[in-house]
């Protein structure tokens, strides 16, 4: 007795169908049936085979359509993607180039604060060197003159401070009329503005101490200014004048006090 044995079909859907032999009303696409040591084909009626192969389910041509419709979705999807992304991408650049163009308060306020140190630190370039020169001179005339008046009090003993306008110089000395010492440069402290290339466009126009209209200053032991080189004529009024080129400055002494000053 042969063995009939009856596949089941698929639809599209994956759905099984199952057949109970081959007959006209078959649902299946395909239908095979083996018996005991031969294959065979079972033939469909002639109805049928008009048919074959073009129902909706499993035609390939349907298959082959949607699988493409698929692709193109996917494909459009890509694109889509593709060109949102190089939007959001160019609109990402354009914000990082606006915002790479402008400049915080912060950023503002630091560059007008270094503009303004700059500007403090060129203007005294542009001031003529015998403006400059002069200023160094009544300075170091005036630091000399407290360095003698210090030197008195600490030793307890007069020192005096010895103009010289005709050579444009000075020095300074202790009780017994000698030259001291430099405190900082090698030698002793005597100046001479035109052998020094710092100084020499300045030109002591000036030394009066009076009473006497010396050009010696004398400090004793308490700080006390004396006009001449002892402590026998108090100072009544002492000023040192100088210049370069257009320029004028004058060191005013003060009587008992001996304190110092720098005027134009």
């Amino acid at each position: 007795m042969a063995a009939t044995i009856i596949v089941n079909n698929t639809d599209c859907s994956g759905a099984a169908t199952p057949q109970s032999g081959v007959h006209s009303g078959s649902t299946g696409c395909f239908s095979r049936a083996f018996n005991a040591g031969k294959q065979r084909h079972t033939p469909l009626p002639a109805s049928s085979h008009g048919n074959y192969g073009k129902r909706p389910g499993c035609s390939l041509s349907r298959r082959l359509q949607m699988t493409k419709k698929h692709l193109d979705v996917s494909v459009d999807s890509v694109s889509m993607s593709g060109e949102k992304m190089g939007k959001l991408t160019e609109l990402s650049g354009q914000n990082v180039i606006r915002r790479a163009c402008g400049f915080t308060l912060i950023e503002i306020i630091v560059v007008v604060v270094i503009l303004a140190i700059v500007a403090l630190m060129a203007v005294p370039m542009f001031s003529s060197a015998a403006d400059i020169q002069l200023k160094a001179a009544a300075n170091m005339i005036a630091a000399d003159l407290e360095y003698a008046k210090s030197m008195a009090i600490s030793r307890q003993r007069a020192y005096s401070v010895v103009f010289d306008s005709a050579a444009e110089s000075y020095e300074v000395h202790d009780s017994g009329g000698n030259v001291i010492p430099h405190p900082i440069n090698p030698g002793n402290l005597v100046v001479t503005f035109p052998s020094d290339s710092r100084l020499n466009q300045v030109v002591i126009v000036s030394a009066v101490f009076d009473p006497g209209n010396e050009e010696t200053i004398t400090f004793d032991y308490l700080g006390s200014p004396y006009s001449g080189p002892t402590t026998a004529t108090p100072l009544i009024s002492g000023t040192i004048s100088l210049q370069a080129d257009s320029f004028t400055m004058t060191i005013t002494v003060e009587p008992i006090t001996g304190y110092v000053t720098i005027g134009n």
